[in-house]
């Protein structure tokens, strides 16, 4: 209870410190209820260990609520968002006190007069990938494999320069690591990465990002290389299609010149039936044969095809309710009553509210 006080403190805090100008603060806020079923039924009511997000089984739950202050000027920004949920519980399980609950802490100054120059630090989402922890911006109700198995949300520090235009944009980042706010013990290496994203017209979207830094103690720590490239295409003003490719690499120990990899297309088709009603499928491919990334028990690792039928009916502007079928394949991947299965297939419903 203390902590819920601590961050309501805060935020009424931040709205009086900038309330000298209350054109640049903006207060927003989102809520997503979920309710999912895995036909597998897992014993522990979770769903299988590489799913953060909507992850629980057979109960009414929140998968994220969050309220946010954002403060823009010519010269200066910042957000400040804390959050809730049981997107949270199995993303920042690993961080420290109240950062479990900082869903975004970062503090932005222009760099130049003249040019577009940005330089921000602190709490903010990944910059790899294009489904974020917000299920509203997504097409799909719920995560692809890839983008549950990278970072949702980085600490660190980013330079960012976009052109007049704001067609083009390039970004450095220095991290603390791959989705830590605080730094693994015995670990004295940052991370670092880079995002190259195009938009050249209101139709097509391009992205390139990549990471790289240390996974482990300094002793044992491995290299890791993470490329991560999409497209979005809005064929028509009803039907659009994106296109991922993610492929990374990692040391299979120190000192040793073999390499773990990891390969992830993903492709998601989106059509508007009406601007109440749109449909969406999914299709992806998931191959980590040496536990890079997704541990699995099966001796040929973690390689499954994935397969997602989605219905959204938005009654108003702010709300959003959805309906989700997926089934995942993959031979012996997955549970049930303690025997292995090739399959585990899912229904999930939301309904999500934003101001």
């Amino acid at each position: 209870m203390r902590k819920y006080i601590l961050i309501a403190i805060i935020l009424l805090s931040t709205q009086h410190t900038f309330a000298q100008d209350t054109t640049a603060l903006k207060i927003s806020g989102y809520l997503e209820t979920y309710y999912s079923y895995d036909f597998n039924k897992p014993a522990s009511n979770s769903r299988p260990a590489f799913i953060y997000s909507h992850n629980r089984h057979n109960e009414v739950n929140i998968n994220l609520a969050f309220i946010k202050a954002s403060y823009q000027t010519d010269k200066v920004r910042g957000n400040l968002a804390f959050a809730l949920g049981t997107y949270m519980n199995a993303n920042y399980a690993a961080e420290p006190d109240v950062m479990k609950n900082a869903f975004e802490a970062n503090a932005g100054i222009k760099l130049s007069k003249t040019a577009n120059l940005w330089l921000d630090a602190g709490v903010f989402a990944s910059h790899i990938g294009f489904e974020s922890a917000i299920s509203k911006d997504c097409w799909v109700l719920t995560r692809n494999i890839a983008s549950e198995n990278t970072p949702y949300y980085e600490s660190g520090a980013k330079l960012t320069y976009s052109t007049k235009n704001q067609k083009l944009s390039a970004t450095l980042l220095y991290l603390n690591g791959w989705q830590r706010i605080k730094r693994m013990d015995g670990n004295s290496q940052p991370a670092g990465g880079l995002q190259l994203f195009y938009k050249p017209n209101d139709k097509v979207t391009l992205n390139y990002s990549n990471y790289l830094g240390y996974e482990g103690e300094d002793a044992v720590r491995t290299k890791r290389f993470y490329h991560n490239l999409y497209g979005i295409f809005q064929i028509s003003n009803q039907f659009g299609i994106t296109a991922g490719f993610d492929y990374g690499t990692q040391q299979i120990a120190r000192g040793n010149s073999e390499k773990k990899e990891v390969l992830a297309p993903v492709i998601i088709a989106r059509y508007a039936v009406s601007p109440n009603w749109a449909l969406a499928g999914r299709y992806e491919f998931y191959k980590d044969s040496d536990a890079m990334i997704v541990t699995s028990e099966n001796t040929r690792g973690f390689i499954v095809n994935g397969y997602s039928l989605n219905v959204d009916y938005s009654p108003f502007k702010n709300a959003l309710l959805r309906l989700e079928g997926k089934m995942y394949q993959g031979d012996g991947q997955f549970a049930r009553r303690g025997s292995a299965m090739d399959y585990n297939a899912n229904i999930t419903t939301s309904l999500a509210i934003s101001f």
